[in-house]
C-alpha cells in the first residue's frame, strides 16, 4: 500500500507525494504559551509527532517546524493581570512546554520559531498584500485582509464565504473594519500593549499572519503537510491559507491534516470548560509519561477520543506488556537452531504494522498487529522454541517498531543513577548467590517505586506504578 492522507482540503484521500523528494516539509501549529500546555494540547502535538516519526521511519528525510505564539490577546491580558512583561510570562510557560515534549517522548521539532522574533517577515509579507489590493489600512492604524479580494476564502472549511465569522480570537468591534468578515493582519497600538515600530506604521502582529510568516521563512512558500487541531481549521488555517496564497500567487500548503479533540467527561477538553489536566498531574496520580503518550495515540487522530482514567489505565497495562515482553526477549537463552518460522513472521508483522500506518495513520491496526507478535512470540518463548539468536532479532525488530510509537519500554537511562546502581548490585549478589543481600537490595528498590522480578533467564525491573495500574 502506498502512503495516504485524509486532506481536510478536499476531504479526500490523497496518495502522499512529497513536493520534493529530498526533503519532506512539515509545519505544526505549536503552543501559545499564555497557560502551561494541558492534555489535550498534546493529543495535538503528539499526532503531529507520530507522523513525523513514521515519515522518518517510512525513509522520508523530514524537516518539522512548529512555531510558538509569545504575543497575543490572551498573552497580553495575563500578563497585565500577573503585573509582568509578556516575555517574563512566555518564557516560563514554554520551558514548562519544552519540559513536557522531553517528558512525553516528542521529538523536539527542528525548528521552534517564535513570533516576536519574526516582526520582520510579518511586516514584509503584510506590505506584499497591500500592494497588491488584499489588504487595507484602518484610521486606528491597523490592517486587515480584504475577504472579498479573495473568491476561494471558505475552501479548506468548506464554507460559504458570505457568511459571517464566528470564533475569532478578537471580538468584532474591538478594531474597525470594513466588513465584519475581514480579519487583522496587524493591529494598530493601544496604551498598556507591547508594539512594534516598523515600516507599515506601529502596532503588533495579528494571530494569523504570525504563521503564514513563520511557516514560509523556514519552509517556503509551498509545502507538504501542515497539522493543527480541529478547532484551528477556520478561521485561523482558513487565513493563513488566504493571506499566504494572495501573497504569493502559489499553492500554501498541499496535505492539511487536523487531530480530532480530546474529550473529558464527553465535553471538549478546554481551558474555558474548566475539565483540563496537565500532564503533570497526571503523573501525580502514578501514571507514567509514557503510558499517557500511549493513551494519547492509541486512537485515529481524527476519531474523538474520551480521556480517563480508565483509558490511562488500560494505557499503562499495554505499555508494560511491551516492556515485560523487551525484557524476556533480553534476558532469553536457549542452545538451539533458529526458528525456522520467524523470518515469515517477522516480514508479515512489518507489512501490517505499515500498511495499517500508510493509511491515513491507522493506529489501532498497527498497534494489533504489534500485540498479535507479540503474543505469538511469548508463547515461543514460554515453550523454549526459540534460539538466543532468534531472541535478539525479535528484540531489535520491536525495537525498531517503536522507533514510530516510543512506548515500548523504560528508558534506564531516566533512572537515577543511585537506582541504577542499586539493580547493578542487586544482579551481582544473585549471581554471588548472595540471598540474603539480593534479598535486601529488591526490598529497597520497592521503597524507591522499582519492582524486580527474578525469571529463568535473570533479572528484570520496572516502576512499580506501573505494575499496580498494568495488573488492574
Amino acid at each position: 500500500m502506498t502512503l495516504r492522507f485524509r486532506n481536510t482540503l478536499g476531504g479526500a484521500l490523497e496518495e502522499f507525494v512529497p513536493l520534493d523528494p529530498a526533503l519532506v516539509r512539515i509545519y505544526s501549529c505549536g503552543p501559545t504559551v499564555y497557560a502551561p500546555a494541558h492534555v489535550g494540547n498534546f493529543r495535538s502535538f503528539l499526532f503531529a509527532d507520530l507522523l513525523r516519526r513514521y515519515l522518518a521511519w517510512h525513509g522520508y528525510p523530514v524537516k518539522w517546524v512548529m512555531n510558538i505564539t509569545d504575543v497575543d490577546d490572551k498573552i497580553i491580558r495575563d500578563a497585565v493581570r500577573q503585573g509582568m512583561p509578556i516575555g517574563e510570562l512566555t518564557a516560563s510557560h514554554e520551558a514548562a512546554f519544552l519540559e513536557d515534549l522531553r517528558r512525553l517522548r516528542m521529538m523536539t521539532p527542528d525548528v521552534l520559531p517564535r513570533a516576536t522574533a519574526h516582526i520582520e517577515e510579518m511586516v514584509a509579507l503584510i506590505e506584499t498584500l497591500l500592494e497588491k489590493g488584499h489588504a487595507y489600512r484602518t484610521d486606528d492604524g491597523s490592517i486587515f485582509f480584504r475577504i472579498a479580494s479573495w473568491p476561494a476564502y471558505g475552501r479548506l472549511a468548506r464554507l460559504d464565504p458570505s457568511q459571517l465569522r464566528v470564533g475569532e480570537r478578537v471580538e468584532a468591534d474591538d478594531y474597525g473594519k470594513d466588513d465584519v468578515r475581514d480579519f487583522a493582519l496587524w493591529k494598530g497600538p493601544k496604551p498598556g500593549e507591547p508594539s512594534w515600530r516598523t515600516r507599515i506604521g506601529e502596532g503588533r502582529p495579528g494571530w494569523h499572519i504570525e504563521c503564514s510568516a513563520m511557516s514560509m521563512k523556514e519552509l517556503g512558500p509551498s509545502f507538504d503537510l501542515h497539522t493543527g487541531g480541529i478547532d484551528l481549521v477556520f478561521p485561523h488555517h482558513e487565513d493563513e491559507m488566504a493571506q499566504s496564497e494572495a501573497a504569493t500567487g502559489r499553492p500554501f500548503v498541499r496535505t492539511w491534516l487536523h487531530c480530532a479533540h480530546l474529550q473529558m467527561g464527553g465535553q471538549k477538553m478546554a481551558k474555558r470548560e474548566g475539565n483540563i489536566e496537565r500532564p503533570a498531574e497526571v503523573y501525580e496520580r502514578g501514571f507514567s509519561p509514557r503510558a499517557l503518550r500511549y493513551a494519547l495515540l492509541a486512537a485515529h487522530y481524527r476519531a474523538p477520543l474520551e480521556f480517563s482514567d480508565e483509558t490511562l489505565v488500560a494505557a499503562a497495562a499495554a505499555v508494560e506488556r511491551l516492556s515485560t515482553f523487551l525484557a524476556a526477549l533480553d534476558a532469553y537463552r536457549e542452545g538451539r537452531p533458529d526458528d525456522p518460522t520467524m523470518p515469515a513472521l517477522l516480514d508479515a508483522t512489518r507489512a501490517a504494522f505499515s500498511a495499517a500506518l500508510d493509511d491515513d495513520l491507522s493506529i489501532s491496526p498497527a498497534l494489533a498487529a504489534l500485540f498479535d507478535f507479540a503474543r505469538e512470540v511469548n508463547r515461543r518463548l514460554d515453550a523454549r522454541a526459540l534460539s538466543t539468536a532468534d531472541a535478539v532479532r525479535v528484540a531489535a525488530f520491536v525495537r525498531d517498531l517503536d522507533r514510530v510509537l516510543a512506548v515500548a519500554e523504560e528508558d534506564a537511562a531516566e533512572l537515577p543513577t543511585d537506582l541504577s546502581t542499586l539493580l547493578e548490585e542487586r544482579a551481582a549478589a544473585r549471581a554471588a548467590r548472595d540471598w540474603a543481600t539480593a534479598d535486601r537490595l529488591r526490598d529497597e528498590l520497592a521503597a524507591r517505586g522499582i519492582a524486580v522480578e527474578d525469571t529463568r533467564d535473570g533479572q528484570r525491573w520496572r516502576r512499580a506504578a506501573e505494575v499496580e495500574h498494568a495488573g488492574r
